[in-house]
C-alpha cells in the first residue's frame, strides 16, 4: 500500500536541528529535529530476520506504538509501555526480552519479569526527557519541603508510568500508587481516599508530567484549575509558599513530554480551518488548552481504538507522536478515513526513534552469538518499592 500524506509541510522552525534551538512557541525545552530519520539499510533485514529465528523462543521482542516500521516489524507484540512490561512477564519461557522503546520502559519490564529474565534496550541513548525532569534527589527535597509545609502527610503521590525505576521506588516506599493515561483518573480517585483529614485535606503530588495530573483533575474530575499549583524543581520550595501547598488539591511536577507539548491551541484552530468537519483527537499528555478544544481526548490505546472505530470517509486530526499517526493513516486509507497529524510542523520522538534497524539487529546478532549486550537492570531494593506501587495500580478498582 502506498503511504500516505500526512500534510505536514516542515519550516524553517521546523527544522530546527536537534539540541540547537528551541522552538520559542512551544513549552520551554520542547524542540523539534525536523525531518524523520531515514530509514535503515535494507540489506539488514535479512540479518534481523536470520538473527531473531537463531535465538527462536528464547527472544522476545516488545515494540512500542512510536517505534519506526522497520522496528515494529520484527516485533513479537506492539503495544504502550506498561502493556509491553506486563506481556513480557507473560513470557517466564523467553530468556531475553529485547525491548523496543525507551529506558523507563525497559526498566518497568525488568521489575515485572522474572530473575532468569534478561531486559536487552538496544540503545542505552534511548532515553526519556519527561522522566529525566524528575530525579530522585529532587523529589526527595519536594517530599521535605512538603513536610515543612505540614502537608506530607495528607499527600499521596500518584506517579505516571513514564517515570524512573527510582521515582516508582519512592511512590511505593511513601504509600503511592502508579498511573498510566487509561488509569489515571482511577488512580486519583484512590489516592484522594487514602488520606483526607489535615490541612487542606487530602492532596496528592502528581509525577512527573503536570498536563496528565492537570486534564485527569480538571476535565475528569471537576476539579477548578486554582485547585492545582505546581512544583518546579529548579526553584527554592519549588517555588510554591507554604500556603499556596495547603490550598493546593493537585501539586503537579513541573514535567511535560516534549512532543505532546509541541501541540498548540493554534494548531488545533488551523487544522479545522483547514481540514472541515475534522474530528481532533489528542493525547492528555498535551496541555491543557489543547485538550480543552479536542474533540476526544485518551490515551494511545485510546486513539488507536477510536480511529479502528471510525466511520468511513470521517476526518481526523491526531495529536500524539509522528511514527503513530503516519502508521494510522497508512492503515486506516483503504476505508476512507483521512488521518492527519494535528500540527503541519513535523515533530517526532527523537528518543524513540534512536532504536533503528542498525541497533535491533546489533543486539539481536549479539544475544544470539552469546554475548549479553545492553541489560537493563534494576537494583533489589529500588525494585521492591517499584513493584509495590505497580501492585497497587494493578489492584485498582
Amino acid at each position: 500500500m502506498t503511504a500516505q500524506p500526512l500534510d505536514v509541510q516542515p519550516t524553517p522552525l521546523a527544522l530546527l536541528l536537534l539540541g540547537r534551538e528551541s522552538d520559542t512557541s512551544s513549552e520551554r525545552g520542547v524542540d523539534c529535529p525536523g525531518d524523520l530519520p531515514a530509514p535503515s539499510d535494507p540489506d539488514l533485514v535479512e540479518r534481523a530476520r536470520a538473527a531473531k529465528a537463531k535465538l527462536g523462543e528464547r527472544v522476545f521482542v516488545l515494540g512500542h506504538h512510536y517505534q519506526r516500521d522497520e522496528v515494529i516489524e520484527f516485533a513479537d507484540v506492539t503495544g504502550d509501555s506498561f502493556k509491553l512490561a506486563r506481556d513480557a512477564a507473560a513470557r517466564p519461557e523467553a530468556e531475553y526480552i529485547v525491548f523496543c522503546g525507551v529506558h523507563f520502559m525497559a526498566e518497568s519490564a525488568d521489575i515485572l519479569t522474572s530473575a532468569g529474565q534478561q531486559v536487552v534496550l538496544p540503545d542505552l541513548a534511548a532515553g526519556c526527557s519527561m522522566a529525566d525532569m524528575a530525579t530522585a534527589e529532587q523529589v526527595a527535597e519536594c517530599w521535605d519541603v512538603l513536610t515543612e509545609a505540614g502537608v506530607a502527610d495528607v499527600t499521596v503521590p500518584v506517579s505516571y508510568m513514564n517515570s524512573s525505576a527510582d521515582i516508582k521506588a519512592f511512590t511505593g516506599r511513601h504509600g503511592g500508587t502508579i498511573c498510566t493515561s487509561s488509569n489515571a483518573r482511577r488512580a486519583l480517585e484512590w489516592a484522594f481516599g487514602q488520606k483526607t483529614a489535615g490541612a487542606g485535606g487530602g492532596k496528592v503530588l502528581f509525577l512527573p508530567d503536570q498536563h496528565l495530573g492537570r486534564n485527569t483533575a480538571v476535565r475528569d474530575m471537576g476539579m477548578s484549575l486554582e485547585d492545582c499549583v505546581v512544583y518546579n524543581p529548579h526553584k527554592p520550595n519549588g517555588g510554591l509558599t507554604a500556603q499556596q501547598l495547603r490550598d493546593a488539591k493537585m501539586i503537579l511536577w513541573r514535567g511535560h513530554c516534549s512532543v505532546h507539548g509541541r501541540f498548540s491551541l493554534d494548531s488545533v484552530r488551523e487544522v479545522r480551518d483547514r481540514v472541515p468537519g475534522v474530528n481532533v483527537l489528542v493525547h492528555p499528555e498535551c496541555k491543557h488548552e489543547v485538550v480543552a478544544a479536542a474533540d476526544y481526548v485518551g490515551s494511545t490505546e485510546y486513539i488507536i481504538r477510536t480511529l479502528e472505530e471510525a466511520p468511513a470517509g470521517s476526518k481526523w486530526a491526531v495529536g500524539t507522536e509522528l511514527n503513530l499517526v503516519r502508521r494510522l493513516a497508512n492503515r486506516h486509507a483503504d476505508e476512507g478515513k483521512e488521518v492527519v497529524f494535528l500540527d503541519r510542523t513535523v515533530c517526532f520522538c527523537s528518543t524513540m526513534n534512536r532504536i533503528d534497524l542498525p541497533h535491533l539487529v546489533w543486539a539481536l546478532e549479539s544475544l544470539a552469538d552469546g554475548r549479553l549486550v545492553n541489560r537493563i537492570q534494576v537494583d533489589d531494593e529500588t525494585e521492591k518499592f517499584a513493584k509495590l506501587a505497580l501492585e497497587r495500580m494493578l489492584a485498582l478498582p
